[in-house]
């Protein structure tokens, strides 16, 4: 079954050979200002659109919320480390008690559209994401807040107990104009880039933020190409048109010969098979943890990325140290035999069922096809529907029209509620239809325990728990391929979905 699963993948792969030969490249002259090394203007390649919503709260997609690092920052941010630095505060300070928040903010910070950013702009910005954010991890803990208020130059937030993660909590927060009626459509920050133009299933431009308080980027202008075609955007990048290109296979880059730089990190994210709780046979535990027997993790990892990648056997990813439970990655180890005892037991046998993928992500696609034949070996007949993104979001994520599904669920901020929140019971991004009681309660315990290690336990609890009612079938954090144009450095991993083009700069 592996040889026959790793001929078809490297098929998959032939459709995208390259056409120049090593060390050659064409760069595309209305994106750039010339094809000498020292240009400072980038072409990157998006496998995915954009929201529809570029408001900073409206964000759903990882895809568009890791572009959009580059405009919008909170009162801090995170840095490459996982630290919280200071961004649009000049510093904070946090009492003794972990109560009272001291935000100091900096002084002549701009707004992209031209004014300067004040404590009225803070305080609206924390009301408006409070009251609107789809996140609602986000909006859980600012719900939470027992006062906001400015002095002078400070904003002070006051909590009614200590929340070790709560600066995670007001890094996701954007500082944005107060009142400004246009952040959808033309988005305004204070970030590093400025939004230029968007034109959907096309390309969406950023330029140079001449006014930013810090360092000013090296590239005065980035252009995301969007190729929602997998075939599409490796083509393009084997031409040389693409500058930049990130979330490849390792087919793609193992076939690229156009001497581009290949960067390998993380991805940070939980890709499993999604199950649909809400719908039989997947609300019956067994069937469940059948498919977990069924599925051969490591089998999946030497066939789609020749090893690469990090085995996950829960809902969090290992960039969150403290609270990744590694000794749940084997908690189902690969077992058919077991498989199929479930199913009888579950009066199972001889399941059918279709799994969504998005056709846009190649490694989500590779991965449903080895599932499928792995399942196959038990009686299971599954098949796999590739869908486009914007039918994916529509139909998977917020109609729950679906059976299973493989994707990637990322943290959209450095807090273990991220990733965790998602499958309370009634929690709107809960799309599984995940219901536990014990599991809701270990979350509120640990979203209300104020010492580190008794925290950590109880986000571990709520982690067992998915593992143990095989919520669904984890898998990994996918290995994260990058490819860049060596006429630029600089590229850096972030611990969650981020692309910093401020830190991407001409070689030499």
């Amino acid at each position: 079954m592996k040889k026959r699963i790793a001929v078809l993948l490297s098929l998959s792969a032939a459709l995208c050979a390259p056409g120049l030969v090593p060390g050659t490249t064409s760069v595309m002259a209305d994106e750039t200002e010339n094809a000498s090394s020292g240009r400072t203007e980038l072409v990157v390649g998006l496998s995915q659109d954009l929201d529809n919503s570029l408001d900073p709260y409206q964000i759903t997609a990882a895809g568009t919320r890791e572009v959009l690092f580059n405009v919008f920052e909170g009162l801090v941010k995170p840095d490459t480390d996982g630290n919280f630095v200071d961004a649009v505060a000049s510093s904070h300070s946090i009492s003794e008690d972990g109560l009272t928040y001291t935000f100091t903010l900096r002084d002549g910070v701009k707004f992209h559209n031209g004014e300067t950013a004040t404590c009225d702009d803070v305080l609206y910005s924390f009301e408006t994401c409070a009251q609107t954010a789809t996140n609602t991890a986000v909006v859980g803990a600012l719900s939470g807040i027992q006062d906001i208020t400015a002095s002078g130059n400070d904003i002070i937030i006051t909590l009614p107990e200590a929340n070790s993660s709560f600066l995670s909590t007001v890094s996701s927060v954007s500082i944005v104009p107060k009142d400004y009626k246009d952040q959808a459509t033309a988005p305004v920050g204070t970030g590093p880039f400025k939004f230029d133009s968007y034109s959907p299933q096309d390309k969406a431009v950023f330029v140079r933020n001449d006014d930013y308080y810090g360092e000013k980027a090296a590239l005065t202008k980035v252009t995301c190409r969007i190729y929602e075609d997998a075939n599409a955007l490796y083509t393009a990048l084997s031409a040389g048109t693409l500058d930049l290109a990130f979330h490849l296979t390792l087919d793609q880059v193992n076939n690229l010969s156009n001497g581009y730089e290949v960067i390998e990190g993380e991805m940070n994210l939980v890709q499993a098979l999604y199950l649909n709780n809400g719908k039989a046979p997947f609300d019956d535990e067994r069937v469940r943890q059948a498919l977990c027997y069924a599925i051969d993790i490591d089998g999946i990892l030497d066939l789609t990325e020749d090893g690469h990648g990090t085995k996950l056997g829960s809902s969090v990813y290992p960039s969150f140290t403290k609270y990744f439970d590694e000794s749940l990655v084997d908690a189902y180890p690969y077992d058919p035999q077991k498989a199929m005892e479930l199913l009888e037991e579950a009066g199972a046998t001889g399941l059918e069922f279709t799994i969504k993928v998005p056709s846009n992500y190649t490694p989500h696609v590779d991965t449903a096809n080895v599932i499928v034949e792995m399942l196959s070996a038990v009686g299971i007949n599954a098949h796999i529907k590739k869908v486009e993104w914007s039918t994916w979001l529509n139909d998977v994520y917020q109609d729950r029209d679906f059976e299973a599904t493989v994707i990637g669920f990322d943290a959209a901020y450095l807090s273990p509620d991220a990733l965790l929140q998602r499958w309370v019971s009634t929690d709107s991004s809960n799309m599984i239809n995940y219901s536990n009681k014990e599991y809701d309660a270990a979350i509120e315990k640990a979203q209300h325990t104020t010492e580190d290690e008794a925290q950590a336990a109880a986000y571990k609890e709520a982690e067992k728990i998915l593992s143990d009612t095989a919520a669904n079938v984890y898998i990994q954090d996918l290995a994260d391929f990058v490819v860049l144009n060596p006429e630029f450095t600089g590229y850096a991993f972030y611990p969650l979905y981020a692309v910093d083009f401020a830190k991407i700069r001409p070689a030499g």
